[in-house]
């Protein structure tokens, strides 16, 4: 496998493609979507992990609220990992994953994950070098335990352009509907993008052997989120499930 090098891979949608035509196939996508979730859900065979991680404002909140706009809400649950609170430091750091790890049936959206835990205190070095490796193999074995009892997963990383990240920045600051979504740690991070850069090349590529990440053009959001929609619908389409034949 070839190393990840994020300066080497496109945040942009092909040239030349249809912007109204792909939008045209992410409403399609929705519809298949609705059906295959119920389907999943019913088969009760499996569960599934759906991770999004991204540098800030690459548009997490926005891809789950658009990809999953038409599924059933008792199916599917999101969940927000942002920095722990008090309750959450008193345990380890796996602890509040573990707690929304998905049942058979359900889809469990990540938005941030476990992977924090390795970006967050590799950038602000709080921690020795020996805890973060140790983070590393433990994550990819976490991960592989998920697949042997029947949690797929699927790990997304929207890949924007740092002068998308900084016209992003500035809706914040402008825009009255964005502007409560601006915090001063969007500056701050804004300034670490070749640190953020460099930790995440090293999560894609020690945590992406069995369970490769999807790294997805996100300067676009139409493209991106018919991408992570085509993806999702396309694993769940080769699961080959079939509705259970219960009678009395």
């Amino acid at each position: 496998m070839s190393k990840i090098k994020l300066n080497n891979i496109n945040t942009q949608a092909p040239e030349k493609i249809d912007k109204v035509a792909y939008k045209r196939e992410l409403d399609k996508l929705h519809k298949e979507l609705f059906t295959l979730q119920h389907l999943f859900y019913a088969s009760h065979a499996y569960s599934l992990l759906i991770i999004f991680q991204g540098i800030d404002t690459s548009g997490k909140d926005s891809t789950i609220r658009q990809v999953f706009s038409h599924v059933n809400p008792l199916g599917v649950h999101a969940t927000s990992f942002k920095a722990p609170c008090d309750m959450e430091l008193e345990h380890d750091y796996m602890w509040r994953i573990f707690q929304k790890l998905p049942e058979k049936g359900m889809i469990q959206i990540f938005n941030r994950s476990h992977y924090e835990d390795i970006l967050v205190p590799t950038i602000q070095k709080t921690l020795p070098q020996q805890v973060i490796e140790k983070r590393y193999d433990f994550i990819n074995a976490f991960e592989h335990h998920l697949l042997d009892n029947k949690t797929l997963l699927l790990k997304f990383f929207l890949h924007i352009s740092e002068n998308e990240q900084k016209k992003r920045i500035q809706e914040r600051l402008t825009d009255p509907i964005k502007k409560w979504k601006y915090s001063e740690d969007d500056i701050k991070s804004s300034k670490k993008w070749k640190s953020y850069t460099q930790v995440y090349e090293q999560i894609l590529n020690r945590c992406s052997h069995e369970i490769p990440w999807v790294i997805v053009p996100a300067d676009n959001k139409w493209y991106r989120n018919y991408v992570v929609a085509s993806i999702i619908v396309k694993q769940l389409k080769q699961l080959n499930l079939k509705y259970p034949n219960k009678t009395k």
